[in-house]
């Protein structure tokens, strides 16, 4: 068909050939479709079939796979269950698998804590019960014991238990505070921080870091202040001192901000200002507290905190501030301080050793404070978890880091405990050293006790032990090598390369630095102990020549035997009882009665401290030594006589003595012989150079000495230190011309110039002295705080020297003139002029030349009057040593005094030859006596010895060759000059012996018998008590008291003898025996009731205070207590032989006071006023003889009798009297009736006694003093005169002179009679 065969097309043409073509077209396509169709049908018809067949069998097959799946349904469930099962089982397994893991792991990590956490808390079961009675311990500790040392804080723990056991509280056996207070950790922390690690140290920490209240912290070695320092720095720490004008700027910014604040180098004494923060004294306002500072109130942050610090070795707080503040006492101790100087010489001798020492300790602290901390870790996570611990592995993990960190350290501390040990082996071979170190560091701060110059830092003393070591080191000294100018320059000038050749030789030079340093010297056996005993030796040198230097020649023996002592107590060798027994000397309480062939030449006192003697082992070898005395008196007196007892034979008996227990036998019976005694023994076991000063080098100082140590000099009469510096100064260029040394002489004004010198000289390494600061009592802390300042940027050539005065007589050697701090830091030199006659005549002539004579117009009369007054002053200087019987005191005569003299004699002497005159030798001797030299003079008897010294120097003989001293003339001015007069001294001048002074050489015995006494008398009262020191134990006296009460006698019943007299009866001489009975009484009842209060302490009845631990000290030192002192008569003697004087005055008031009338003869040493008994007997005679009483004097005979049983009755007039003793001089007996007369003293009778002696008064214008000496009479020994407290002087007595003899001789011989043998 066409394209145009269409319906359309066809329907055009005609509508039924358009049905037509329709028709067609659809047969035609049913024809189409049918052809193809038919067999699609056919074959659909078949596939349908097929389709049947085969969805039948479909059917089928799904019927039976519907079935096989219903059951493949079931068999899957049930699998489905069977897996879900076995998965819950091996989840659960895993699980189970996984905490079991962790557990392990926890277990692991935990298993080191386990077995001290099982410890702890067994251990906290058991202490449960005992915690508040440790807890109550500890507190008390911290809050009262503090400022004691370490033996009385032990103490203080045991009185502390045994009261609380004794109220049934529970306790622990032995408390610790420590333990309590502090930890482990914070120790080693504190160690860490600059704290010593010794036990005192450690407490200290732990009381300071517990307290409430505010510490104030007792430091004269400054080792707790840099603890605090380094502890607190991170906390921002403030630092101010009290009075700094930004103290409260301070307070208010550090109180506001919670800033620690520290107050350094405090006084005695807290501005009220700062009064409410030191009491912690807050107010309320709201929520917040607040400090009223002035008139300004300041919140309080809780994280403030004050610390406050002394320097002060035994500051005196009023009770305010003790009980405001927690006082601890910083001061070293032995024990630390041994540990410290055994470093010191490790590091010196072994620093390879010394080196791994300190990185171990800090090794070892790092250590402790990790575990520490660790273990805190552990404890805070195990407290914080949540749920099940197991399931939190962040936390498993963490333990198990910390575990690891735990171990690893555990590990490395093992090893480094073993590493220490061995080093510690060998160290400790160096203990000797430091022990011996630590002892004479305590011992030099003993010696403050002794003088208040005698004053020393920790500081100045390691430099002085480090200087002994390095003086014998083995080890080569180190070459530096010089490099040239030249090489320098052209190194300077090199490009970029020259930045990595010192970069390399920087990293060279310390390499070079170790191996030096590791050059290891290492002893063995005998090389080693060799060693150490040299470490010891040179220590003790060095210390001792360091000490020396700044001592007062009259106690350089004391110091260097307690120094020897000490060493040998120390080592063994000598036993501390038997130090005891050798420096107190007690006697035995109840001795048997002395025998009477020992009578003639020992003293009761003797014969019981023989009696102590006797219980020493020593002693008891050859017998009882009081029997071989009694058995062998000849042989034992001539001992005793003999001129040098310590080197003379003993009796057989007690040959095999040791030198040391030889000087028992000094100690007691020849205490004269003590100084040379106690020189030999030092020789003995320390050497000669101890006892062999060389003079005083100042080159030698000044090598030893640095900017940081100023020089202190002690000024003496006639010793200036100036000329000594300026010379020393020459020589290193340091001069007043070049404007490097300034000398500046201390007075009003001068403040200012001298802390700007002072400035300016530690800036530029200048010099600067400042003479005479006692003078400037005021500023002296200024001057303190100076020398502090200029530490920080002082010049290394920079010196300051200082000097000053000793305290006078009047305020006593332990008056602070000068501050502590300034003494601590300084070198002392002290450079007495010498003693002797010639040096000091040698010395005196030195003052002038021979331009003086030339420029006098009568040079012959001159030159022989200065050369006496020369000689004049070298006496006046020298007769100071003889103790009272020289002068009673020690009188400041100076080289001005002398000059002045000089100048004085030249002037009158010009003035007589003007005007045609004879020598004025009344007016020079007036104003030699009176003016110059008796300025200085203040007792009346002193000032007679001035002026007879003059009368019989300064005389008209001079121009003859008259005599000066025995064997000593004036030479013949005509002939000599000034050269020849030098030459004269020294050349002529004959061996110096008391009659040289006009004394007699008995007084050389006084004056080393004084000597011995004083040595073994300060040894006492340094060894004593005080500052570091423990009291002696109350309760070895008991035997003494028992002893003392039962033969104190009952009181006299003064009212009964009162009752007795009529009052027509009543006399002045019974008045007086009634006055002696109450005074009599007043003393006994003293006596017994301090010492039955002492009973009661020690029975535990009442506390022991400290005037009763005074009377304990007292009565086992055998000494007289001060509060019976003050009601008894004025004694020298010791308590057992004072005690015998008590009885003996008791019976003699008894029989006077009953007898109601005056005995045949009194014994007027045992009368407590004397003056009234000798008034009352001038009383007597002017009311017999009707004379005015204010114009009567007593008048003295002495009788020839010495046995009171010759007195036969009262005398005719006056009174008797018996028991004085005569010094200086001795009593020959008259024949019949004649009076006898004062003669030469017998050799060693140091105090004879004299005879009966009657007193009778009569007018002034009747006593006849010719042929008669003016005899003072003194109470005691020592002279005193009213300046001293009671006056010694009691009348002045006519003593009867061969009329041949001359007074001037008694004068100068210090002639007196006294009413007590010392």
């Amino acid at each position: 068909m066409g394209s145009d065969f269409t319906q359309e097309g066809m329907a055009k043409k005609s509508g039924a050939a358009a049905g037509l073509c329709v028709w067609i077209i659809n047969i035609i396509m049913y024809y189409d479709v049918v052809v193809q169709v038919e067999p699609k049908r056919n074959a659909l018809r078949e596939a349908t079939e097929t389709l049947n067949a085969a969805n039948t069998k479909l059917a089928e097959v799904k019927a039976l796979v519907a079935d096989l799946e219903a059951n493949l349904a079931k068999l899957m469930k049930e699998f489905d269950k069977a897996m879900a099962e076995k998965n819950a089982l091996m989840a659960d397994a895993e699980k189970c698998q996984n905490k079991l893991d962790m557990a392990q792991r926890l277990v692991g990590a935990l298993s080191a804590n386990g077995v001290i956490w099982e410890q702890t808390v067994q251990n906290a079961g058991e202490e449960l019960v005992i915690i508040p009675g440790d807890t109550l311990v500890a507190c008390s500790f911290a809050s009262y014991v503090g400022v004691f040392t370490r033996q009385y804080r032990e103490t203080c723990v045991e009185s502390f238990r045994k009261y609380l056991v004794q109220k049934g509280v529970p306790l622990g056996p032995k408390p610790d505070p420590l333990g309590v207070l502090s930890s482990d950790a914070e120790i080693a922390a504190w160690a860490g921080q600059g704290l010593p690690s010794d036990r005192v140290s450690c407490e200290n920490g732990a009381i300071l870091c517990n307290s409430q209240r505010w510490g104030l912290i007792i430091d004269p070695q400054l080792q707790g202040i840099v603890w605090i320092k380094n502890k607190e720095s991170e906390n921002g720490l403030q630092i101010t001192r009290m009075g700094h004008a930004k103290m409260l700027n301070t307070f208010e910014v550090s109180i506001d901000q919670g800033k620690p604040v520290l107050i350094e180098n405090m006084g005695e004494s807290i501005e009220a200002v700062i009064m409410p923060v030191v009491s912690r004294n807050t107010i309320k306002r709201g929520n917040k507290r607040v400090f009223k500072l002035g008139d300004k109130e300041i919140t309080l942050n809780n994280a403030f905190k004050l610390f406050m610090q002394t320097k002060l070795s035994n500051p005196h707080y009023p009770p305010e501030i003790q009980a405001e503040c927690t006082i601890i006492n910083f001061t070293v101790t032995q024990d630390g301080l041994e540990d410290q100087i055994l470093f010191l010489v490790v590091k010196l001798e072994r620093p390879d050793l010394a080196r791994k020492k300190t990185e171990l300790i800090t090794q070892q602290n790092e250590f402790k404070v990790t575990l520490a901390q660790l273990e805190a870790l552990l404890l805070e996570k195990l407290a914080n978890a949540e749920g099940d611990i197991l399931d939190d592995t962040e936390l498993i993990l963490s333990l198990e880091e910390a575990k690891k960190t735990a171990d690893e350290v555990k590990e490395k501390q093992v090893i480094a405990q073993e590493t220490e040990l061995k080093i510690n082996e060998t160290s400790e071979f160096y203990r000797p050293s430091g022990a011996r170190g630590a002892l004479l560091f305590f011992m030099m701060m003993d010696l403050s006790k002794m003088h208040t110059f005698y004053k020393y830092s920790l500081d100045s003393f390691v430099v002085v032990v480090t200087r002994a070591v390095n003086s014998v080191t083995l080890r080569k000294p180190k070459e530096v090598p010089k490099e040239e100018p030249k090489e320098e320059v052209e190194e300077e000038k090199e490009g970029g390369d020259e930045a990595g050749d010192e970069d390399e030789e920087e990293e060279e030079a310390p390499a070079e630095e170790e191996e030096e340093e590791e050059e290891i010297i290492e002893l063995t056996g005998k090389e080693l102990k060799l060693r150490i005993d040299l470490l010891c030796n040179v220590i003790t040198l060095f210390t001792w020549n360091y000490t020396r230097r700044g001592l007062l020649d009259a106690d350089k023996l004391t110091v260097i035997s307690m120094v020897s002592f000490k060493i040998l107590v120390r080592a063994g060798k000598i036993g501390e009882d038997e130090q005891a027994i050798l420096i107190n000397a007690p006697p035995d309480p109840a001795p048997p009665p002395m025998p009477e062939n020992a009578k003639s030449w020992l003293t009761e006192t003797q014969w019981a401290q023989l009696k102590t003697l006797e219980n020493m082992e020593a002693f008891k070898k050859g017998g009882q030594l009081t029997q071989n005395i009694e058995q062998d008196s000849l042989g034992w007196k001539r001992w005793y006589s003999e001129e040098k007892a310590e080197n003379a034979d003993l009796p057989r008996s007690s040959r095999d003595l040791s030198p040391f227990h030889r000087l028992f036998l000094l100690r007691v019976m020849r205490q004269d012989r003590i100084g040379a005694a106690l020189t030999q023994f030092v020789i003995d076991n320390l050497g000669t150079e101890y006892t062999e000063q060389p003079p005083f080098d100042m080159t030698v100082a000044f090598e030893e000495s640095s900017a940081l140590s100023p020089f202190f000099f002690v000024l003496f009469p006639g010793v200036d230190p100036t000329p000594t510096i300026e010379a020393l100064g020459r020589g290193l260029g340091i001069t007043e011309a070049n404007g490097r040394f300034v000398n500046i002489s201390m007075g009003q004004g001068q403040e200012k110039v001298a802390l700007n010198g002072l400035t300016k000289a530690a800036k530029e390494g200048g010099w600067i002295m400042l003479q005479n600061i006692h003078l400037m009592q005021d500023w002296l802390k200024e001057l303190e705080r100076a020398l502090e300042v200029v530490e920080e940027f002082s010049h290394e050539d920079f010196r300051c020297f200082l000097s000053s005065e000793p305290p006078g007589a009047l305020q006593g050697p332990l008056w602070d003139l000068i501050p502590e701090p300034i003494l601590q830091r300084c070198i002392k030199v002290a450079d007495e002029a010498p003693t002797d006659l010639k040096s000091n005549l040698r010395r005196a002539y030195s003052k002038f030349s021979q331009d003086n004579i030339d420029e006098c117009t009568k040079p012959k009369e001159f030159k022989a009057m200065l050369f006496a007054l020369c000689f004049f002053h070298s006496l006046m200087s020298g007769r100071i040593k003889f103790g009272a019987q020289g002068w009673t005191k020690k009188y400041p005569f100076n080289d001005g005094d002398l000059t002045i003299c000089g100048a004085v004699l030249k002037n009158y002497l010009n003035g007589a030859e003007a005007l045609g005159n004879d020598v004025p030798w009344p007016d020079i001797r007036y104003l030699f006596g009176e003016i110059m030299y008796g300025g200085h003079i203040t007792d009346p008897w002193d000032r007679r010895v001035n002026n007879t010294y003059l009368a019989v120097l300064i005389t008209p003989e001079l121009l003859v060759g008259g005599n000066l001293a025995p064997g000593f003339k004036s030479p013949d001015s005509s002939k000599l000059e000034y050269a020849q007069y030098v030459k004269y001294i020294e050349e002529r001048f004959p061996p110096e012996i008391p009659q040289m002074f006009g004394l007699h050489p008995n007084a050389e015995i006084g004056f080393l018998t004084n000597q011995g006494i004083n040595i073994f008398k300060t040894i006492s009262e340094i060894s004593g008590g005080g500052g570091g020191g423990a009291g002696s134990d109350v309760n070895a006296s008991q035997p003494i008291i028992t002893t003392y009460l039962s033969q104190l006698p009952t009181n006299l019943d003064m009212l009964d003898i009162r009752a007795k007299v009529k009052d027509e009866d009543v006399t002045p001489f019974i008045i007086v025996s009634f006055q002696e009975g109450d005074r009599e009484n007043a003393l006994l009842s003293q006596m017994r009731s301090s010492m039955l209060e002492l009973e009661l302490g020690i029975s535990g009845a009442l506390n022991v205070t400290e005037n009763m631990e005074l009377l304990a000290t007292n009565l086992q030192a055998n000494k007289v207590n001060p509060s019976w002192e003050g009601l008894a008569c004025p004694s020298l003697k010791g308590l057992a032989a004072w005690f015998a004087d008590i009885l003996l005055r008791y019976e003699q008031i008894n029989e006077w006071a009953n007898a109601a009338k005056l005995l045949k003869s009194i014994w007027i040493s045992g009368i407590f006023k004397p003056q009234s008994f000798l008034t009352s007997n001038m009383q007597v005679a002017a009311r017999t003889n009707s004379l005015p009483l204010d114009y009567m004097t007593n008048r003295s005979r002495f009788y020839n009798i010495r046995d009171l049983a010759e007195v036969s009755g009262l005398p005719e007039v006056g009174v008797n009297v018996h028991g004085l003793f005569l010094e200086g001089a001795g009593w020959e007996d008259g024949k019949g009736d004649d009076e006898g007369y004062i003669t030469e003293s017998k050799m060693k009778d140091l105090h004879p006694a004299m005879p009966v002696c009657n007193i009778f008064a009569v007018h002034i214008d009747v006593m006849d003093w010719t042929a008669m000496y003016h005899c003072p009479v003194f109470i005691t020994s020592l002279r005193r005169g009213p300046e001293k407290g009671t006056p010694d002087f009691a009348y002045l007595a006519n003593m009867r002179m061969d009329p041949d003899d001359f007074e001037h001789r008694w004068t100068l011989a210090g002639a007196a009679m006294l009413f007590t043998d010392d």
